[in-house]
């Protein structure tokens, strides 16, 4: 044996480790491995706490030595809120809105359309990345408010025009609101329907459904139109937040093209600014196609399609059966839900108040004292003259009312026109018949009263208050029906007026012409007015601005119906000239029609510049004007004559020659002999009747037309006339 052998020990711990290297390679190998991945989840769990404990936005990052910060993509770079108003409900909903919006850190602009140039401007909203908010009203007969007439002008015919195109405002993202007013029912928010329209016919993207104010509070959907545009503001609000961050309304799966990738979305990350404007029309398609939708008949095919692409010919049959015979199971349930929806819907319209809060917030404003859920009381300013001794209103003039004592009330706020002269500048409801909840004329008599007399309280010791006025004010002796609104309107105004005459109150009201059954119905009253504001067909429905769409007819109904009245009628006419002031022959013809006992002509008062209306200084008419009107019109009509004056008021009294007797005017009003008389009356349950001259009384001189006092009482300190020489005397 070689001895360098037996020097070799293969039983030494070194040979063992040489003879399995391979081995302990692998444990190295393994362990080495083991140490690598522990170091990579203990720096992802570092990395990712971080991430949670630092904004991403606010990560520096090192590259080549030099920090940056990655540039956050904007979504949303502002909103303008652009507003087309006529009244300047709209204007105020558009501060609103910007005031709420002001909570979202994005720069928020108001735009009035009338100084807005949609030809130059419009176009650069399709890369501003802003939202547009368009707030427009309806103004009369579906037109757009003044302010907003050449905007709606010019997107009517770009819409239109093939050179513009339909994709003209790609890019651009709006949304609409109207205000308007449902009883005009044949152009309810058409202004705001054909925005939101003629904006998507030139591309632009829709980003939430066109919100609908309703004036009209009973089918109003929140309740009133400001209920209406709090609603939509906060929708507005919500959709703008998911904007800003990017996000957009989730696919419903009904996309019809099939190329809805929505659902991708979810599963692959998307590069910042990949959002193409045809997603942005998927993600939304249920607002994108307001004019037309699918029937069940096609939405039921189409998701059998969606599961074989490929239909054979002979399957079609069954498919259609299966079709309609789903349909014809569902039509009773349909059915049954349509009925229980209206049922809810008609019991919440009967709940509902005329009022409506920021209705009662705008009247009280105005010094109105509100009663219940439609009705008012006011002072009327002469009341508070006479209470000093400073001369009554007309009325006291041509029918002896002592203004002092005279309550100025309405059973109803609502109204059925919209003139331009009103002197409430249309802060009051609208409607063609009561659908609003209803109070009883009890309450309504009794909270009049007292808030009446509360009024006349506050001036107790006012320097220049004679003392037995004020004590005469306490008690009223005359109730005015025409401080705004339609009275006869009111279901219970028989009731009501019937409580005013038991407590020994005349009553005085006031109807425009649109009521003729209310009038051939009304129970008698010491005199009833009916407004004749025009002549024509069209000159009434410019001034009048009525809701009814037979309005003309109502009119002359209104006439005839007056005309079988027994009591004290009187016609109104309020002149406002370059409006109503031609035509004499056309009034003439009207006279004829109602008969009335009396005719007052009245230049129309100016109540300071309304948005609402047009009227300036330049349509009230001198009283030479009016005076000369009423003498031209006197020739017309042989049977009347001008019997008194009071030039204060620019007003004048044509009378009916029955009520001259012996040369001597009888137009004033003997109230404690109505009372006898409307007593008899409701004893004889309406078999006993009496006419207008069984209680009239003699009117006294100064009150006559041509005299040196002009209608002025002579016992008022404020308006004795001295040495009058002016003479209008020539009819």
């Amino acid at each position: 044996m070689d001895p360098a052998l037996d020097t070799w020990d293969f039983s030494s711990p070194l040979i063992s480790l040489w003879i399995n290297r391979f081995y302990i390679y692998l444990g190295f190998a393994f362990g080495f491995s083991l140490w690598i991945c522990f170091q990579i989840v203990i720096r992802k769990q570092n990395k990712n706490s971080q991430e949670k404990t630092a904004p991403k936005a606010s990560q520096d990052l090192m590259m080549n030595g030099y920090m940056f910060r990655p540039k956050k993509e904007v979504f949303v770079s502002g909103v303008k809120i652009f507003y087309g108003s006529q009244t300047g409900t709209a204007k105020g909903f558009a501060t609103v809105l910007a005031e709420a919006l002001s909570s979202l850190d994005l720069p928020v602009a108001m735009i009035n359309l009338k100084d807005y140039d949609p030809d130059d401007c419009l176009v650069e909203e399709v890369t501003s990345k802003n939202v547009c908010a368009f707030l427009v009203a309806t103004y009369t007969d579906g037109q757009p408010p003044e302010s907003a007439e050449w905007f709606c002008k010019w997107l009517e015919e770009a819409a239109n025009d093939f050179r513009f195109g339909k994709t003209y405002l790609k890019g651009m993202r709006y949304a609409v609101f109207g205000l308007g007013n449902s009883v005009y029912v044949s152009h309810f928010n058409k202004v705001g329907k054909n925005v939101d329209k003629w904006l998507w016919m030139l591309g632009a993207h829709r980003v939430m459904t066109r919100g609908e104010g309703d004036g009209n509070v009973v089918k109003s959907k929140h309740g009133s139109i400001e209920a209406d545009f709090t609603a939509w503001k906060a929708k507005f609000i919500s959709r703008l937040q998911a904007l800003c961050k990017g996000e957009r309304k989730r696919c419903r799966g009904n996309c019809k093209k099939g190329k809805c990738e929505s659902n991708q979305r979810s599963s692959e990350a998307a590069e910042p600014g990949s959002h193409t404007q045809e997603e942005l029309h998927h993600g939304d398609a249920e607002e994108e196609e307001p004019f037309g939708s699918t029937s069940e008949e096609e939405s039921d095919t189409e998701d059998h399609q969606s599961q074989n692409s490929v239909i054979d010919v002979e399957d079609l049959g069954k498919i259609m059966d299966h079709v309609k015979k789903e349909k014809r199971e569902k039509e009773p349930q349909e059915g049954e839900t349509s009925v229980i929806r209206s049922t809810v819907k008609s019991e919440a319209s009967e709940r509902r108040a005329m009022i409506t809060p920021a209705l009662r917030e705008a009247l009280t404003k105005q010094g109105y004292q509100l009663i219940g859920s439609h009705s008012g009381v006011k002072l009327c300013r002469w009341t508070k003259s006479m209470l000093r001794g400073r001369g009554g209103c007309y009325k006291h003039t041509f029918y002896g009312i002592e203004s002092h004592r005279c309550m100025e009330t309405t059973p109803s706020l609502a109204c059925a026109n919209k003139c331009v002269f009103c002197w409430r500048h249309h802060t009051n409801p609208v409607g063609t018949e009561w659908r609003w909840k209803m109070d009883q004329p009890e309450m309504i008599l009794k909270e009049a009263i007292e808030n009446h007399q509360n009024m006349i309280k506050q001036f107790k010791g006012v320097p220049g208050v004679k003392e037995e006025r004020f004590e005469e004010g306490m008690t009223v002796k005359h109730c005015a029906l025409s401080l705004v609104g339609e009275p006869i309107m009111y279901p219970e105004i028989n009731k009501f007026l019937k409580l005013l005459h038991e407590c020994k109150i005349s009553s005085f009201l006031v109807t425009n012409a649109q009521f003729p059954a209310e009038i051939r119905d009304l129970k008698p009253v010491t005199q009833l007015y009916v407004s004749v504001d025009a002549s024509t067909k069209d000159s009434l429905k410019k001034i009048d601005r009525p809701l009814f769409k037979d309005f003309w007819q109502r009119f002359l109904d209104s006439l005839k119906a007056l005309a079988a009245k027994q009591q004290r009628t009187v016609y109104r006419l309020t002149l406002v000239k370059a409006w109503n002031v031609d035509d004499l022959q056309a009034y003439a013809e009207l006279v004829s029609l109602g008969n009335p006992d009396f005719i007052e002509v009245k230049g129309v008062t100016y109540c300071g510049e309304s948005s609402a209306s047009s009227l300036t200084m330049a349509n009230v008419p001198w009283h030479e004007e009016v005076v000369r009107f009423v003498c031209e019109l006197v020739d017309l009509i042989p049977d009347y004559e001008v019997a008194c004056e009071h030039e204060h008021s620019n007003c004048l009294l044509i009378a009916h020659k029955k009520f001259k007797i012996g040369g001597e005017w009888w137009t004033w009003i003997d109230y404690s002999r109505f009372q006898e008389l409307i007593q008899e009356y409701e004893d004889s349950g309406g078999s006993k009747t009496f006419s207008a001259k069984d209680y009239m009384a003699k009117t006294p001189h100064w009150a006559l037309f041509g005299a040196n006092e002009r209608g002025f009482d002579p016992k008022d300190t404020r308006y004795q006339r001295k040495n009058k020489s002016k003479d209008i005397s020539g009819c």
